[in-house]
């Protein structure tokens, strides 16, 4: 218990120095910039400190917690006795996988949908465009992108094949799909690969793509273990895109079912 307050102490002192450029900037362009003062300072004061508490926890959390868990599903997951049953020989191919595909699918598209970042973007995004673009629908599509990222990202480690053709491959489509979306949700599709790529997602994805590839004979955690962040990147662009699409080919569907009634 001493180690673990230890560590939250630590932790709560190098976050305050990593904050400590972010709010030195603030206060500078407020008095020496704007030369005003602070409205409700002792609120600021207050909000400050439970921003740094919540990092503070949130990162302790992740070290203590997320990371372990990720690292202890991947092992779980890629162990022979697990993939073949006890007394098998292990073959080690990439099809004997398939429940790591699963559960990378299933992790990506529910640290997505619980992503703080993305719900508020998300509500932004309908709020401002006037419901023309659903909050629930964008997630879902986000989501979606995410889990199969995921999903190909997994298989990209346990194959051991380069990771640059498959980041290549997906933006030259992400290229196409820009040229025939509609425009209005074009920098919302390409923001949405970095929206959901924070708080919840990334410490997760990282601990099971190192984990895998730790575990996967023949593949290297330095090499292998990195890049399924990549993939939670550019593959909410194309399903978000894909969706517009696909309400814009709706809308044009019924209005023409309606022209003909």
């Amino acid at each position: 218990m001493m180690e673990l307050l230890m560590d939250i102490f630590d932790t709560f002192r190098a976050t305050i120095d990593d904050v400590a450029p972010i709010i030195g900037t603030l206060f500078f362009f407020q008095y020496v910039v704007l030369k005003k003062p602070l409205v409700n300072f002792e609120r600021i004061l207050i909000g400050l400190f439970m921003v740094v508490l919540g990092l503070t926890l949130f990162l302790v959390g992740l070290k203590e917690a997320i990371f372990p868990l990720g690292d202890a599903m991947a092992r779980q997951l890629t162990a022979p006795e697990f993939l073949y049953g006890e007394g098998q020989t292990p073959t080690y191919l990439w099809n004997d996988y398939l429940w790591v595909y699963v559960f990378g699918f299933m992790i990506g598209f529910a640290t997505t949908v619980a992503e703080p970042a993305l719900i508020a973007v998300s509500v932004k995004a309908e709020e401002i465009s006037g419901g023309a673009i659903a909050a629930f629908g964008l997630r879902m599509a986000v989501a979606l992108g995410v889990a199969i990222g995921v999903s190909i990202g997994c298989f990209r480690i346990v194959s051991g094949t380069t990771l640059w053709m498959y980041i290549v491959v997906a933006y030259v489509v992400v290229l196409l799909q820009t040229l025939r979306a509609p425009k209005m949700i074009i920098p919302l599709a390409y923001d949405s690969g970095g929206v959901t790529t924070s708080t919840v997602t990334v410490p997760l994805l990282a601990a099971l793509g190192l984990g895998l590839a730790s575990t996967v004979p023949g593949r290297s955690p330095v090499i292998d273990g990195f890049g399924l962040i990549a993939f939670a990147s550019v593959f909410p662009i194309m399903t978000v895109l894909a969706y517009a699409q696909f309400s814009e080919w709706m809308v044009r569907r019924q209005g023409k079912a309606t022209a003909e009634e």
